[in-house]
């Protein structure tokens, strides 16, 4: 990271952009301009409470697809004397929405969108150093540090309490090589300056925490509330362990990320975001909080309240008017969120240059439906040998990004079609044979613990590092062990019942002459 010349430091402090194309301010409210801009926002004047009518919206507005949402008039918090008066949310919840803050047509159409984030998450701008920025127009220390000031929501009724993260970026240093990592954390308000976290031993933050318990030394920590989305994406993705989230979050925008120093802790920060909360997190159990329930990604409450690791807020500094960025976590049928959106392009890409790193041949397509967050991947290949598939499934299962996905691997042929559901019902009623290695379990893998699916005792990421989950393999591609068959053409596969490609075009050329209504 290089620091800048203070006409430099202003103007990236102040939002400056690149000239090659990409937008000239990077920061929430240039992305809610953005998103403005077509249609994609909608600012909710009406007051809303805070206390789970806010979350209800969100989940109706997610069944609905209705735009990305701005609270403009929150109960408790609509009033001049507020610190904080506005939040937005569901933002990230479409790929239209996506591809317009990736700076893209927005009927960018899915595969080109994995196709970006494969690009682009191997790009690489380094941060730059800035004296000043926005952030630091208000800063709040020690003991007037009251996180009831911010509007954030009850977001769910079976929540333990207000979760402050959950769209957050959490900064967080490796005390022993000085690398930095940004990740997406949930974590609850438990009194005037704490924050009761879930802190996972193989996640980012989990492995830096590991070694400052070893020193006996509290952790320091930024939780950054609202900056450009492409932090949001990259926060919550499984960036390559030593790299920086920031140095990406610069590749994806095509500019070097302006950071500010924080107030108390040794930690970097983007220089026009909207709220950062400092602290720290002490090694010493008796600091810990309880925790949960919490309403999880997976569309289930999480297990019961435990007691946690907990962020002590030390200082808090915000932009003017501030916008708090949380989300409303839970993918179900009908209302995925931002997370199981954001995760359907992002691990979708991810797993494509697993594969391709590990040399897997023939992939066509990766898709992943936003309603399982990646828990279940689909994979289209043209296929060259018979054990194809589990090449496919061995290479995502052995890498990182495994890590809460990949749970289902299903492989399917050229001809079906990876997004489509009925494509898939099809080609397993026809091509899977039970009882067969076209069926494969992969038993006691890393996982998820807050999978509801899973047994309580492999969900003790305290004891295993990581929740334990069997793994499946379905192998829907069309078998090479049958022997080539004359009456299917020398093919070892029945021909479908597609019409021949002549039939086909004929028709197409002539289907006005028809005179059939749709």
């Amino acid at each position: 990271m290089t620091n800048t010349s203070p006409d430099t430091a202003t103007s990236l402090a102040n939002g400056a952009g690149s000239s090659n194309g990409t937008p000239t301010t990077a920061d929430l409210r240039s992305a809610l301009a953005d998103l403005r801009s077509h249609g994609e926002l909608s600012a909710v004047s009406s007051e809303v409470h805070w206390n789970r009518e806010l979350g209800a919206v969100s989940r109706v507005a997610l069944q609905r697809n209705s735009p990305g949402l701005l609270f403009e008039n929150i109960t408790d918090y609509n009033h001049e004397s507020s610190r904080c008066g506005k939040v937005t949310t569901n933002l990230l919840a479409s790929h239209r929405r996506i591809a317009i803050l990736l700076g893209l047509d927005p009927e960018t159409p899915y595969t080109s969108l994995v196709e970006h984030v494969r690009e682009h998450n191997e790009k690489r701008i380094e941060p730059v150093r800035v004296d000043a920025g926005p952030v630091r127009d208000n800063i709040v220390r020690g003991a007037d540090v009251d996180l009831h000031d911010l509007p954030v929501p009850h977001w769910h009724y079976l929540d333990g309490g207000r979760y402050i993260n959950t769209f957050a970026a959490v900064v967080t240093r490796d005390p022993d090589d000085g690398t930095v990592n940004l990740g997406v954390y949930r974590g609850m308000i438990v009194g005037r300056n704490k924050i009761a976290t879930l802190m996972v031993p193989s996640q980012g933050w989990g492995r830096h925490w590991a070694k400052w318990i070893e020193r006996g030394e509290p952790m320091p920590v930024a939780c950054v509330y609202g900056w450009h989305p492409v932090m949001d994406i990259l926060a919550g993705s499984p960036i390559p362990q030593g790299v920086s989230e920031y140095d990406v979050m610069g590749g994806f925008l095509g500019a070097p990320v302006p950071l500010v120093q924080c107030e108390t802790v040794d930690l970097q920060v983007p220089a026009t975001a909207e709220i950062v909360v400092e602290g720290h997190v002490s090694p010493d159990p008796d600091t810990y909080e309880w925790e949960g329930p919490f309403g999880e990604f997976t569309g289930y409450v999480s297990d019961v309240p435990k007691l946690r690791p907990t962020i002590e807020a030390s200082c808090v500094t915000h932009r003017d008017d501030p916008i708090f960025r949380g989300t409303l976590e839970g993918s179900l049928p009908g209302s995925p969120g931002e997370n199981s959106y954001l995760s359907s392009v992002q691990r979708a890409g991810i797993a494509w240059a697993t594969l391709e790193n590990a040399r897997v041949p023939g992939i066509r397509q990766v898709y992943v439906h936003p309603v399982t967050n990646g828990t279940t991947i689909v994979v289209q290949i043209d296929k060259v040998h018979e054990g194809h598939a589990k090449m496919v499934a061995a290479a995502l299962w052995s890498s990182n990004a495994a890590l809460y996905r990949y749970k289902y691997v299903i492989v399917v042929d050229e001809d079906v079609d990876p997004s489509d559901y009925s494509a898939l019902d099809w080609a397993i009623a026809y091509r899977v044979q039970p009882g067969s290695d076209d069926v494969v379990t992969f038993p006691g893998s890393f996982g998820s613990p807050i999978d509801p699916s899973t047994p309580l005792e492999d969900r003790d990421v305290g004891r295993l590092g990581a929740g334990l989950w069997n793994r499946t393999l379905i192998d829907a591609t069309r078998t090479f062990r049958y022997a080539p068959q004359e009456a299917w053409g020398g093919r070892t596969f029945p021909p479908t019942v597609l019409p021949a490609k002549d039939d086909l075009d004929l028709v197409h050329r002539r289907w006005a002459d028809y005179a059939i209504d749709r």
